[in-house]
């Protein structure tokens, strides 16, 4: 009774891990750039085999199977990284990249430490001193890595391979880079990323579409539904826990009268 009690209760938290998921999503459906997220689950089977399997304290020892329980088991977080819709603004310093690859910015924290983050969010702005910043005013980093600087005054024109041309001539060139494992990413805000130890870079296959924003690759529709599945799953697993109650009630407080 009590194991159908904790089945149900892992039940509830994972479903409620993965609305967190769902609503975070929606939230970002307006957000240029934004990637979606998704969450998976363990089923016992799978980690108690796992754990059988593990030689990690030797062949011809007996291990205890740890923390192991009847239910589901929150597994790990993901990102989709597929390509998002593009719409036409017909600004010229709205950015989007076709298939992969991220541009390069410079973020500065709060405690004044600089360091290069990475986006798909081309959502730029050209400020009087022509500088070319984020809607956040982070500075956009050239091929070489240092922050992008034109002249305002110059009629602009942006190329497919990033040039940015003024005046019949290239002013600066936008580094577009890519990674070749996705997993040694992680997320930092909203549409901001940055490589983690083991990350290897490589020659991005993206090209720049100037006029152009990259919106977020989330179907609101398919979330929806997907939260009305985890709703009824939840609802489940609440009930399951109800019955098991009332079931324990009655040997409780009338089969123990008997």
């Amino acid at each position: 009774m009590v194991k159908g009690l904790y089945t149900a209760y892992t039940g509830m938290i994972n479903e409620q891990k993965r609305m967190d998921v769902l609503t975070n999503n929606l939230a970002n459906a307006g957000t240029n750039g934004f990637k979606k997220e998704g969450a998976t689950s363990q089923a016992f089977d799978a980690v108690l085999a796992y754990k059988i399997k593990d030689a990690s304290e030797g062949n011809h020892l007996s291990r205890r199977l740890g923390k192991n329980h009847p239910g589901v088991k929150i597994g790990e977080g993901y990102t989709d990284f597929s390509q998002g819709p593009l719409k036409t603004t017909g600004n010229t310093y709205d950015l989007a990249l076709t298939d992969s690859g991220f541009f390069a910015v410079e973020y500065t924290n709060k405690a004044g430490e600089t360091s290069v983050k990475y986006t798909r969010d081309g959502n730029f702005t050209l400020t009087q001193d022509g500088r070319l910043v984020t809607r956040d005013g982070d500075p956009v980093l050239d091929e070489d890595g240092s922050p992008i600087e034109i002249d305002p005054l110059l009629p602009t024109q942006i190329n497919t391979s990033g040039q940015i041309i003024q005046d019949g001539r290239v002013a600066a060139t936008l580094q577009v880079t890519d990674f070749e494992d996705y997993d040694y990413l992680e997320r930092y805000g909203e549409n901001l990323f940055q490589p983690i130890e083991g990350a290897q870079e490589k020659e991005a296959a993206a090209q720049v579409y100037s006029g152009s924003l990259e919106t977020s690759n989330i179907s609101v529709v398919t979330e929806m539904v997907n939260m009305i599945t985890v709703s009824r799953a939840y609802e489940s697993n609440q009930k399951m826990i109800t019955t098991i109650d009332g079931t324990l009630e009655i040997a409780a407080n009338q089969i123990g009268k008997i």
